[in-house]
């Protein structure tokens, strides 16, 4: 028993002497718990719905105000007005809006006579809970309109007339950029952290120490050895990926050139992110014991599983500052929407930017010494 308890009393020595490790053990599960709550199943709100108003009458001020009363009461909408159906229906292609809903030349006219009025709904279809909640209110505000204003006249039925901007999207492929962007992220976690902390433990990085190598190229060198490793790991995904899930369109060569470069921008960013949060970390438990935790705090809140709309004001604000959101949004344009530069050139910019932090953080912390 003696032998036994030296043993547990090392064991208990090494834990009790890593703060990260208890911080890790009691209190990060709790974040977690917050966040898988929080990030699943709530009600989606502020869908950017582009309308754009081409009959001017009466009776297209009813439509208004009915979407503006949903703006300001369930705050499902959010109503962004738009003069030209061209314009709308390009921003709806590069994720700038949600939905555009069309309000025709001579509907106040057709209401007023009875003909069956129609209003033209145009959905970006990639994400279904987006387009399920948006057919819902938009149906509400429908069957609102119908209700006639004088009981004894009959009243005009209006439809909405529903167009997917898309082929149809099952969950498989929904699901496959984020699951990209999770590939990438684990071999960043090996790579830019596992291993690195592995070698250091191991006293691997002493040789490094009796050579001319400079701070700054043992950073770059580390680093693009990891980025070599998260592009072969996401590229490999995506292919198979596309493949499986029946992408249309991925193999053409410009659509694999933007994919191969959305690819490369992630890499740097996580391995990046990861070298910045290890720089400092001797203990070969420690990130071991992090990266779960790690994997929920940046992927659920990322939009790759439940849209971010649906999510409470503090998570989404976790979101916009987690380079997975970026990661995410940015295969979802090109692989689901076939979209090019335009539609991924602010996920590339924050990623770019969120890189260059990270290499002049792990930088400014990292030690060429014991």
């Amino acid at each position: 028993m003696l032998r036994v308890w030296a043993i547990m009393e090392r064991d208990l020595r090494k834990f009790f002497r890593s703060p990260t490790l208890i911080m890790v053990a009691t209190v990060f599960p709790l974040f977690q718990l917050v966040i898988l709550g929080n990030a699943f199943g709530g009600n989606i709100k502020n869908i950017d719905l582009a309308v754009v108003n081409e009959d001017q009458g009466p009776r297209a001020v009813d439509v208004l105000e009915g979407l503006r009363a949903i703006q300001a009461t369930a705050k499902t909408l959010r109503v962004i007005p738009y003069a030209d159906r061209a314009r709308a229906v390009h921003d709806l292609r590069i994720s700038r809006v949600q939905g555009v809903l069309v309000i025709p030349i001579n509907y106040s006219r057709n209401v007023d006579a009875g003909l069956r009025p129609r209003l033209g709904l145009v959905e970006d279809n990639t994400d279904r809970f987006i387009t399920g909640t948006l057919d819902g209110a938009i149906a509400g505000l429908a069957a609102q309109l119908n209700v006639p204003p004088v009981v004894s006249r009959e009243p005009a039925t209006i439809d909405v007339a529903q167009v997917e901007l898309y082929p149809y999207i099952d969950y498989m492929k929904y699901l496959l950029p984020g699951s990209i962007a999770l590939a990438i992220f684990v071999t960043a976690m090996i790579g830019g952290g596992i291993i690195y902390i592995d070698d250091k433990a191991r006293g691997l990085h002493e040789g490094y120490l009796v050579t001319p190598i400079t701070k700054l190229e043992l950073l770059l060198g580390f680093n693009f050895a990891g980025v070599i490793k998260a592009m072969a790991a996401g590229l490999t995904l995506a292919w198979l990926g596309a493949l499986l899930s029946g992408v249309p369109n991925f193999y053409q060569p410009a659509q694999m050139l933007w994919v191969v470069l959305m690819t490369a921008v992630t890499s740097v960013a996580f391995i990046s992110m990861m070298f910045f949060m290890m720089v400092r970390v001797s203990d070969p438990l420690v990130p071991r014991a992090i990266f779960g935790v790690l994997n929920t705090l940046l992927f659920f809140p990322s939009g790759a599983i439940y849209p971010i709309q649906a999510f409470p004001p503090w998570l989404r604000a976790l979101a916009k500052v987690d380079p997975f959101t970026y990661a995410v949004a940015g295969y979802r344009n090109l692989m689901l929407k076939q979209a090019g530069f335009a539609a991924i050139g602010w996920d590339l910019l924050f990623l770019g930017v969120f890189s260059i932090l990270m290499l002049a953080g792990s930088w400014a912390l990292f030690r060429r010494g014991l």
